[in-house]
């Protein structure tokens, strides 16, 4: 059996307009060590399959296209399925409907973890693409490149085109509660550095994001809808026993996030949700003040801009 350096995972459904070049793009990666991609190709309707297993036929030792199911199965089911066939030593991530520019990328992200063993995570910048054309791109602010933990609670810092990270999923099996979410990024990067490990972004622009397509894209036209998840994400995290020594920072990301979503059930005028989670914080007794000051100034923010009061 090969050994592989990387296992490029991909998850794919009905993208028959996308996948050809997102896999033309990681087949022609320049790298001094064996790679794989792994495809988790979900039941398509269209002919994504079929060009997927044309690949096949060309780069047999490249390309492992998980068995054909019988039925979809969902994003985040073909995302675990996916991710337990994943070999390497590291996993980038790539979906159907992205695609990388950097032939070198791999490179570059394996050279920097092999020669930086206290980072466990390595992500870069990239482009978005929108529907009408436009590329537009999409960097951190370059006052930070090194993230930890206690960062990552926060806020999701690496797109999951451009990650690449240690394989900790291959001998500690993610929980099953990411089965609950309908995206598995975020929980993952947690995981993998759950006990030790930090996350370097790259300068380089490796890739191309397409959006306004997909499941995420729906979600994510409401801030309300995108926050809930991530604090129910967060909820879980609490909860799990291997989080345990991480459980005060997790609390203070938890509040914050709660305090995110007040403010976009004002800004959505979902009025009696943000109502319901304000009651809620105030019966924890949990900064009571400081939740009191800013439901006010939220709701009356939201209530003037929709009356249009000056």
């Amino acid at each position: 059996m090969a050994q592989y350096t990387v296992s490029i995972f991909m998850l794919t459904y009905n993208q028959e307009s996308f996948i050809a070049q997102t896999i033309e793009s990681i087949v022609n990666q320049k790298t001094n060590f064996d790679y794989q991609l792994v495809i988790g190709e979900d039941c398509s309707t269209d002919t994504t399959r079929e060009i997927c297993e044309k690949y096949v036929e060309l780069y047999s030792s490249k390309i492992k296209l998980l068995p054909s199911l019988k039925n979809n199965i969902g994003l985040i089911a073909n995302y675990m399925r996916t991710i337990k066939e994943c070999d390497g030593k590291y996993i980038a991530i790539c979906d159907g409907d992205d695609y990388w520019i950097d032939e070198y990328k791999l490179q570059k992200q394996v050279d920097f973890l092999e020669n930086n063993p206290d980072f466990s995570i390595v992500g870069t910048n990239l482009y978005k693409l929108y529907p009408d054309g436009r590329l537009v791109e999409s960097q951190k602010d370059g006052l930070k490149s090194n993230y930890e933990f206690s960062d990552l609670i926060f806020n999701n810092v690496v797109p999951s085109v451009t990650a690449l990270f240690k394989n900790v999923p291959k001998e500690e099996p993610l929980p099953n509660w990411i089965l609950n979410f309908p995206y598995g990024d975020w929980p993952t990067y947690l995981w993998v550095i759950k006990n030790n490990g930090k996350i370097h972004i790259l300068k380089d622009f490796t890739a191309v994001y397409r959006m306004e397509i997909g499941i995420s894209a729906k979600i994510r036209k409401s801030i309300a809808a995108i926050t809930k998840i991530n604090l129910e994400i967060l909820k879980n995290v609490f909860t799990d026993s291997n989080f345990e020594h991480k459980k005060e920072i997790v609390i203070k990301s938890i509040y914050a996030t709660e305090i995110s979503l007040l403010a976009g059930y004002n800004r959505e005028k979902k009025y009696l949700k943000g109502l319901r989670l304000f009651i809620k914080m105030i019966i924890r007794k949990e900064n009571k003040w400081k939740t009191g000051k800013f439901y006010t100034f939220s709701l009356f923010k939201s209530l003037r801009q929709n009356l249009n009061i000056l």
